[in-house]
């Protein structure tokens, strides 16, 4: 099991003013380790969060979380292409993507490549990849690279949609 490796206080803060109000979003963290971005965004004003973390372990310490205790929230103990596949076919759509997944395992290379990840999109939505400066994110056809911020060793990558 890979040691976690959670997003700093410098890059969370920096993601959650690039993001700006989020209030009424659909949050979903991929990756989501601790859960620490998800319930950043909890605390900012997020409607729904979905959490998707493939080490049980580490998806039950957030469900045992109290603060999620009847809020509108899903954690999703998957393998990320599976929780993919599982949100498409109950329709779920997000206002907010947050990837993080653990660096120099070539995600950059074959992540936006992901079987109906864009169906989890609505047209206006984001989609931040974060990852290590060593590795390069690679876009496809469905996705424009609106920004890219470094931090250091992170590096957040915010994409859309092409329409």
């Amino acid at each position: 099991m890979k040691d976690v490796r959670p997003t700093s206080g410098k890059v969370l803060q920096a993601l959650f003013n690039i993001l700006g109000d989020i209030n009424n979003f659909k949050f979903l963290d991929l990756f989501a380790g601790t859960g620490r971005v998800g319930l950043e965004a909890l605390e900012r004003g997020a409607e729904f969060i979905a959490f998707v973390e493939s080490v049980r372990d580490r998806a039950d310490k957030i469900k045992s979380l109290k603060i999620l205790n009847n809020l509108n929230s899903l954690i999703l103990s998957l393998e990320v292409k599976r929780a993919i596949t599982w949100l498409v076919k109950r329709e779920y759509k997000f206002d907010v993507i947050f990837a993080d997944p653990p660096y120099n395992l070539d995600w950059g290379k074959n992540f936006l490549a992901i079987n109906n990840l864009d169906k989890l999109l609505k047209p206006e939505s984001i989609l931040v990849f974060e990852r290590s400066k060593r590795e390069d994110l690679i876009l496809n056809l469905n996705y424009e690279l609106i920004s890219t911020r470094d931090y250091g060793e992170t590096v957040l990558e915010f994409l859309k949609l092409k329409i």
